[in-house]
């Protein structure tokens, strides 16, 4: 009896031991998950929410990793396709402080009534498409009505029990969610009955299509929903299968607790008797809870959510041998996602092409990186996904959901609970757990892009010329502003090279040669590539190619085929008449103006910097060097040492060098004649354009072109040549300019006012000015300001301007 008592202890102590083993595992694995294979999520602010024939879509895009800006890619792809699921364009830009700009300048001969936008990292694509950002932007491209079928609606309801399943002898509430073909709402109302046609309650939609009813199941009984839609039709939906045996999970929240019940049945597997519940948020556990069933059949727990970052947060049930049970998602709203802004108005004027300033005022200490628009109001309402929606709820939620901006709008308790239903019928990110207890992680086929693109690619040829000797290959780079790159490249054995940080838009021409080995240029063959993804033209499947017009008031249709009419006229007219002289007097821009203009770029233009122009001054000769030339000019930067050894410091840090805007190193730099260099601006810190944060400041050097090149520039004449594309072009918007009012321009009938992507306030400097002209036609403009900060946080002000 005592050997069968010491067998049964070793058991049950081994039991024990393997729970905790597997307990561990998947704390652990949850680590690995959160730190290793981070997500990523995409919010995109358009000029405006609708546009015309021909016009120009305006955009920028904001890039988060769960509570934070992503720091993990460098590169964003935009995607766009036709009403036919035809892709019509892929552009690609690089991520500045985890955001990008960009614009599509609409085709001539497009006649769709909407063009679907797709945006992703190549790290996203290892997530599951439903997470990927995806819009369609609605167009207005003809003024006359276009005839359409009738469209025959269908209608369809869908229900999802609290946690996942229905158990036998358990009340549950189960959320339905009634749609149509085009995943829009559709109102409902109908009964609950059994298999016996017995009516158990009646239901009704409570907000978007979607409400919730009470079900206790009972065994051997089925039941369903009979249903009448808006379009005066009826249906049936089935309620899914019940269980016989055991436990639901049911999920109540107040502003500062998660009130937890788990309930089983009373005959259950041992395995029911005692469970794990596991809280977590952006795949990190915030709280584990034991809960011993095995005397009670109702628990009760209390989780506090009061000091959560808002989001989703899920809450996953097991058995004691982490079994899955049931499942279930709230989301937390503490307003700690948000910071505050304040516009404040300098100017204004009603008038016809009237100047307005405006002044933006963040008292938050954290840099910010903002963007605004200023459209004619009358056009239609804001966009319905706001940078709140995007990146707090649409982006962690599978399925379409109607108007999700309505739901970070206020704090209402209607609002919150409506919120609640889409919880309750939507699906969301979720672990798979068998993959996690196997200690599996997963299968990542794309990489993260931790640099911008890249020169790169691979000499082939007779292998023993390419593995013998190291080759070196000289490069001379052109952009089609004339710019001029001059690298050395060292070739590996295997034929291969890369050059990281390589910087430009477009395309450029390489010019190549092997170094003391001219030879060689005729003994092989040399192939580059940008480092970037492919483009590689697809096509989707939309299901149905109807997308009604959004706006579908007629006062709003008529005001945008009012400025289509007009932009038609003003092209009519511009392409007949002959323009009368006009004489524009300007303010003549300094040298130093005129130098940034020609050779900075992006972020790189403008700014807090000092700059040194180079083209003329003949304070150089002494100079052995760029940084050599630097030195005692900038008031904080320090540059010690000399050669090899040459270090450089600014408040702590170390700047980030760049030449023509190309990540570049202090030996590289210290190569380049300082006879080429045309120009040298220095930025204080801290420098938003440079990869890291820019704490230490920057220092881009631009190498001579055009006519500022001197007669001694390296001869590219006779060279081997290709050409490599770069990241897209894009548009710059253009802001009007009427200091001076005059009869002689045409009619000012802009739909977006004023567009700027980038706005930047800090410590130092929490105000930021802008300025825009009226146009002639517009009486209410809407302003839509939205942004992110250093800490991930978020702001959104929309204003009627009248």
């Amino acid at each position: 009896m005592k050997q069968v008592s010491l067998r049964l202890l070793a058991l049950l102590f081994t039991i024990l031991l393997a729970q905790t083993g597997k307990t561990q595992l998947i704390d652990s694995m949850m680590a690995v998950y959160a730190e290793q294979y981070p997500t990523e999520k995409i919010h995109i602010h358009f000029d405006k929410s609708i546009y015309n024939k021909e016009e120009t879509i305006f955009y920028k895009i904001y890039l988060l990793s769960g509570t934070e800006l992503s720091n993990l890619s460098k590169n964003m792809y935009v995607e766009w396709y036709d009403t036919t699921g035809k892709m019509i364009k892929q552009t690609v830009a690089p991520l500045f402080q985890s955001t990008a700009k960009g614009s599509f300048e609409l085709p001539a001969d497009y006649t769709g009534n909407f063009i679907r936008i797709k945006a992703f990292t190549r790290w996203m694509l290892n997530d599951d498409p439903a997470f990927r950002y995806e819009k369609d932007i609605t167009l207005n491209i003809s003024a006359t009505p276009v005839p359409r079928k009738p469209v025959v609606y269908k209608t369809k309801v869908e229900t999802f029990p609290e946690g996942g399943f229905l158990v036998s002898g358990l009340t549950t509430r189960i959320a339905f969610k009634a749609t149509n073909q085009f995943g829009n709402p559709v109102y409902v109302k109908g009964v609950l009955v059994n298999d016996k046609n017995k009516v158990l309650d009646t239901i009704k939609a409570r907000h978007d299509g979607m409400g919730s009813f009470f079900l206790l199941p009972v065994p051997q009984e089925n039941y369903k929903i009979n249903w009448t839609d808006e379009y005066g039709k009826t249906g049936s939906t089935p309620i899914p299968v019940t269980k016989t045996q055991g436990a639901r999970l049911t999920i109540r929240t107040t502003n500062e607790k998660a009130l937890v019940q788990v309930e089983r049945t009373a005959v259950v597997p041992e395995n029911f008797k005692r469970m794990n519940l596991l809280v977590h948020m952006n795949q990190v556990l915030m709280y584990k809870v034991s809960m011993n069933a095995s005397e009670k059949l109702l628990l009760n727990a209390e989780v506090p959510i009061d000091e959560l970052a808002t989001g989703l947060l899920q809450f996953s049930l097991f058995t004691s041998d982490w079994i899955p049970v049931a499942e279930r998602v709230i989301f937390v709203n503490n307003r700690l996602h948000e910071f505050n802004t304040k516009l404040n108005t300098a100017l204004v004027s009603l008038d016809k092409r009237g100047k307005n300033v405006y002044e933006i005022f963040v008292s938050d200490t954290a840099s910010t990186n903002l963007s605004v628009s200023i459209t004619d109001a009358s056009i239609g309402e804001p966009d319905e996904r706001t940078i709140f929606s995007d990146l707090l709820l649409s982006s962690e939620i599978k399925g379409k959901i109607h108007n999700p901006g309505y739901y970070l709008s206020s704090d209402a308790d209607s609002v919150t609970a409506n919120l609640d239903l889409v919880m309750l019928t939507n699906g969301w990110r979720r672990f798979d757990w068998d993959k996690i207890k196997a200690a599996v992680t997963p299968t990542q086929q794309y990489p993260v892009e931790t640099d911008f693109m890249k020169i790169t690619g691979k000499v082939f040829g007779d292998k023993s010329v390419i593995a013998g000797k190291p080759l070196l290959l000289n490069l001379i780079v052109t952009g089609k502003d004339s710019s001029r790159n001059f690298l050395f490249l060292p070739v590996d054995r295997d034929g291969n090279f890369e050059q990281k940080g390589a910087f430009f838009y477009d395309t450029a021409r390489i010019f190549y040669s092997f170094n003391g080995n001219d030879k060689l240029t005729d003994l092989t063959q040399v192939k580059f590539e940008n480092g970037l993804l492919r483009y590689t033209p697809k096509s989707i499947q939309y299901g149905d190619t109807y997308r009604p017009l959004r706006y579908s008031d007629s006062i709003a249709k008529a005001r945008l085929n009012y400025f289509l009419n007009e932009q038609e006229l003003l092209k009519k007219r511009m392409a007949t008449t002959t323009l009368q002289e006009v004489i524009v007097k300007a303010r003549a821009k300094t040298k130093e103006q005129q130098l940034d203009e020609r050779y900075a770029r992006g972020l790189f233009s403008g700014g807090d910097a000092y700059s040194f122009d180079l083209t003329e001054d003949i304070g150089i000769g002494g100079a052995m060097d760029i940084l050599s030339y630097l030195q005692g000019k900038v008031p904080g930067l320090m540059i010690s040492g000399s050669g090899a050894n040459m270090s450089l410091s600014w408040r702590g840090a170390t700047p980030d060098l760049y030449l023509n805007e190309m990540v570049s190193a202090i030996d590289m730099v210290q190569t380049v004649n300082i006879r080429d260099i045309a120009m040298i601006k220095v930025f204080r810190p801290p420098f938003f354009g440079s990869f890291g944060g820019g704490s230490g400041g920057a220092i881009a050097i631009y190498t001579k072109k055009g006519n500022d090149a001197k007669s001694n520039a390296p001869n590219s004449k006779g060279l081997e040549n290709t050409i490599l594309g770069g990241y897209s072009r894009f548009k710059e918007f253009y802001n009007p300019s009427y200091e001076k009012a005059s009869d002689n321009f045409e009619t000012d009938n802009r739909t977006t006012l004023y567009w700027n992507p980038y706005l930047i306030t800090n410590k130092k400097n929490p105000r930021v000015k802008f300025q825009f002209y009226n146009n002639d036609v517009s009486k209410k403009l809407l302003l839509v300001l939205e942004g992110v900060n250093s800490d991930g946080k978020m702001t959104r002000v929309v204003k009627l301007l009248e």
